[in-house]
């Protein structure tokens, strides 16, 4: 079956669409606009409903990882939609090479392809560990850095966002905010314009502005909750039946770190490997030095949110890493590893104590780093107020609102 994968070529780069499950809509959105400038025609994925959850029992394994079970049903939906040509179509899916399974969800993709009779519809592989070529997607230094300054102008939309959504006096109009940021940025990202730094700190001080004129009403302070958990049902709203929207409906404020910390997790994550487990040590060089640049634009934006003077900027990752060394050792890498206790710590540390954490049932990494982490964090925080919610297929959307209800009302 391996030897049948029909593989993306150059030539079908002029006229195929590559579909895209979804998981950040603002900063996939950037990153897709951004790899058209290079020939890339991409599509994300919105769609939602009890179709996209069906399509993946149907064709995989019910013990399988939630969100391997979600993309891979939104884009089984969409190859049966009658949307596309299938034909003109390839599918993209991430590997990270580590211990999660993630690194086997593009296998159980091409067996549904297989198992339906669409093993001629092309697979890409995203990743940076040489598990797979891709003849006719591949990424240049370029390229990378755009693609960086597409997350890095996203967290700061959806850090915005978030701050401003749960008190704006006009319902709807910080997402116009969004939708105005979106617009001006995806005009700037055309054609093969390459984007310089110079002017994504330019757009940094857009996005505030933008924001700013949003109409806010702050006389009355709502409760802040900060979300963590694993990657994808930490950010989709697929994934966590919209919670960020249940919250605010709550009267909350939720608060989530942007992309840009797991990336840096990433990066750091070689040099831990050089140091305590004797890897490549020009590897672990190398991701130093990418470390050092992501990690000095974070700061450019903190810098830009602290005179702008109106939003709360967020802590330097740096700061975060650190933060993580009281209550979990550096070598826990597997899936969110030392940063999903990192980041219940940094959030306990801005003055928000209530936290969500999201799981996918019966991820062990994310069990381990998240919920087996709770006591150790009680211990050093007494004010630590976390519940952890799992999410899969059979779970009630009622049940997972319930326990949150109940950890909001000894929420402070």
């Amino acid at each position: 079956m391996e030897n049948s994968n029909a593989v993306f070529t150059e030539e079908m780069r002029k006229d195929y669409t590559i579909l895209v499950p979804n998981m950040l809509p603002i900063q996939f959105g950037l990153m897709l606009q951004i790899m058209g400038n290079y020939g890339y025609r991409m599509e994300l994925l919105t769609t939602e409903g009890p179709s996209i959850v069906e399509q993946g029992l149907k064709n995989v394994h019910n013990d399988t990882c939630y969100p391997a079970l979600l993309a891979i049903g939104q884009l089984m939906d969409a190859i049966e939609s009658g949307k596309y040509d299938t034909h003109k179509i390839a599918l993209i899916m991430s590997q990270t090479g580590g211990g999660c399974r993630a690194s086997n969800y593009i296998h159980l993709l091409r067996k549904a392809l297989a198992k339906n009779g669409y093993n001629y519809i092309p697979v890409i592989s995203l990743n940076f560990s040489g598990l797979e070529a891709n003849p006719g997607f591949t990424f240049t230094p370029q390229m990378l850095i755009q693609i960086a300054y597409g997350v890095l102008l996203g967290d700061l939309i959806m850090m915005l966002h978030n701050q401003c959504r749960p008190y704006e006096v006009v319902p709807g109009s910080s997402h116009k905010a969004v939708e105005v940021c979106m617009d001006v940025i995806s005009r700037r990202f055309t054609g093969n314009r390459v984007i310089l730094y110079r002017e994504v700190k330019k757009l940094y001080h857009f996005i505030l502005r933008a924001f700013e004129k949003v109409r806010l009403d702050r006389s009355v302070e709502k409760k802040k909750v900060g979300v963590v958990g694993e990657i994808y049902v930490k950010f989709s709203p697929l994934g966590n039946n919209h919670l960020e929207d249940f919250l605010i409906a709550e009267g909350c404020e939720p608060v989530l770190a942007g992309l840009l910390d797991f990336c840096l997790y990433c990066l750091y994550n070689a040099v831990i490997d050089h140091r305590l487990y004797g890897r490549s040590a020009k590897s672990a060089m190398m991701n130093k030095m990418m470390y050092s640049f992501v990690l000095s634009k974070q700061n450019d934006i903190i810098k830009a949110v602290q005179k702008h003077g109106h939003f709360r900027p967020p802590i330097p990752f740096e700061e975060v890493r650190k933060l993580s060394h009281e209550i979990i050792g550096e070598g826990v890498k597997m899936g969110e590893g030392w940063l999903l206790p990192a980041e219940m710590v940094e959030l306990i540390h801005e003055g928000v104590p209530n936290i969500v954490c999201a799981q996918p049932f019966g991820c062990l990494p994310n069990h381990i780093a998240g919920k087996g982490m709770v006591r150790k964090i009680r211990e050093h925080y007494p004010e630590a107020n976390i519940v952890s919610v799992d999410y899969d297929p059979g779970a009630s959307k009622i049940n997972q609102e319930n326990r949150i209800k109940l950890m909001l009302s000894a929420a402070k």
